[in-house]
C-alpha cells in the first residue's frame, strides 16, 4: 500500500502542477486582455502566445512538484533532464512568441497614425529584420542550453574554450559567404537602401520587393514570379530604386513618324488624351521632335504618373491612342521608304 502511494503521489504533483497552470494561464490573459485592452486588436493577436505560457508553467510547475515528491527516485535525474530541457524549449517558444506580437502591434500602431507611406515601409523592414534576427539570437542561446545541461557537455568547455581561436577561424572561413549575406542584410535594413514593396528594377527585370530575410531578399516580378536574391546582390551590384525618394515617376513613349507629320495637331491630341485620363498625375505631359534623320522624324513624348503601375499603363494609353490619331488622321505622317526613279543616261 505504501509503495502505490509513493507511486501515486509524483503523479497527484504532476496534475496539480498542470491544473495550476491552466488557471494561471486564464488568469494571466485576462489581465493582459484588461491591462491592454486600449489596444486595438491585442486580445486576437495575442492569442498565440496562451500555449508557451501555459507550458512554461506547466513545466516549471511539473519540475516542483517532482523535486518534492519524487528527488530520492533513481528515475528522477533522467526526468528531469527531460523537464530542463523542455523548459528551456518553451521559454524559447514563449520569447518568439511575445516578439511576434511585439511586431504586429508596433506596425498596427504606427500604420495607424502615420500617413508617409515611404517612413511605414522603411519601419516595416526595420521592424521585421529586426523580429528574425532577435529570433535567430534567441533559438541559438535556447539550443545552446540545451546543450549545456548535458554534463559531458559542460565537461568539455574549458577544452572548447582553449581552442576558440582556432575554431573561430576555421568556422569564419566556413561560413564567410552566410556570414556576408546576414551582414549585408542588417545593412540594407538600416541604411534604407531598399524597403518593403518598393519598386526595382534587378536583372533586367521589374518587380517589387516583397521579403527581406537576414540572407536573402524576394522580389515579386511583375509577371508574379519570384525572384530570390543574397542580400549581398543589393550592396555589391547596380540596381535601380524606383520608390527611393517618392513613387511618382516619369516615362516616355517614342514615334518614328515621316517628315511630313503634322507635330502641332499631334500635340494637341496629346494634351487631349492626357487631359481625359485618370493615370496622369499633371506634373509632365509634352512632345518633342527629338531626331531628324534618315527620312524619319522621331517623336518623345513625356508623361508622369502617381506611380510606377499608372505609368505603365499611361504609356500604353498614349502610345495607342497616338498611333490611332495617325492611322485616322494623319495617314501621310505613317513612315514609308522612297525610291527615286533615273532615266538611264544617254
Amino acid at each position: 500500500m505504501a509503495d502505490l502511494e509513493s507511486a501515486i503521489t509524483p503523479v497527484l504533483a504532476i496534475l496539480a502542477a498542470v491544473a495550476a497552470a491552466v488557471l494561471l494561464t486564464l488568469a494571466a490573459r485576462l489581465v493582459a486582455n484588461y491591462a491592454f485592452r486600449k489596444v486595438p486588436g491585442f486580445a486576437g493577436r495575442s492569442a498565440k502566445a496562451r500555449l508557451p505560457v501555459f507550458g512554461v508553467l506547466a513545466l516549471i510547475g511539473t519540475r516542483v512538484a517532482l523535486s518534492a515528491t519524487a528527488s530520492g527516485r533513481g528515475w528522477f535525474p533522467a526526468v528531469d533532464f527531460v523537464t530542463m530541457t523542455a523548459l528551456i524549449a518553451a521559454l524559447c517558444w514563449l520569447a518568439l512568441a511575445s516578439l511576434s506580437i511585439g511586431e504586429r502591434m508596433v506596425l498596427r500602431h504606427f500604420s495607424a497614425r502615420s500617413t508617409d507611406n515611404r517612413r511605414l515601409r522603411r519601419l516595416t523592414t526595420q521592424v521585421t529584420l529586426g523580429r528574425r534576427f532577435i529570433a535567430a539570437l534567441l533559438i541559438t542561446l535556447a539550443v545552446a542550453g540545451m546543450l549545456l545541461t548535458i554534463p559531458e557537455v559542460r565537461a568539455l568547455g574549458t577544452g572548447l574554450l582553449a581552442s576558440a581561436g582556432l575554431i573561430s577561424i576555421v568556422a569564419g572561413l566556413a561560413v564567410q559567404s552566410s556570414l556576408s549575406n546576414v551582414f549585408a542584410g542588417v545593412q540594407l535594413a538600416f541604411t534604407d537602401a531598399i524597403r518593403i514593396d518598393d519598386v526595382v528594377v534587378v536583372e533586367g527585370l521589374w518587380g517589387r520587393i516583397q521579403e527581406i530575410t537576414m540572407t536573402y531578399v524576394v522580389v515579386r516580378v511583375w509577371d508574379e514570379r519570384m525572384l530570390i536574391l543574397p542580400s549581398t546582390y543589393f550592396t555589391t551590384t547596380p540596381f535601380e530604386n524606383w520608390t527611393r525618394n517618392s513613387p511618382k515617376i516619369m516615362g516616355t513613349v517614342e514615334l518614328d513618324l515621316d517628315w511630313r507629320a503634322p507635330v502641332d495637331q499631334l500635340r494637341a491630341h496629346l494634351d487631349g488624351v492626357l487631359a481625359a485620363t485618370p493615370l496622369w498625375d499633371g506634373r509632365a505631359g509634352k512632345l518633342e521632335v527629338t531626331d531628324a534623320v534618315d527620312g524619319r522624324i522621331r517623336i518623345r513624348i513625356l508623361v508622369s504618373a502617381a506611380d510606377s503601375g499608372n505609368l505603365w499603363d499611361l504609356r500604353c494609353l498614349v502610345r495607342e491612342s497616338m498611333m490611332a490619331q495617325v492611322q485616322q488622321s494623319h495617314r501621310s505622317s505613317i513612315p514609308r521608304q522612297r525610291w527615286e526613279s533615273m532615266s538611264p543616261a544617254n
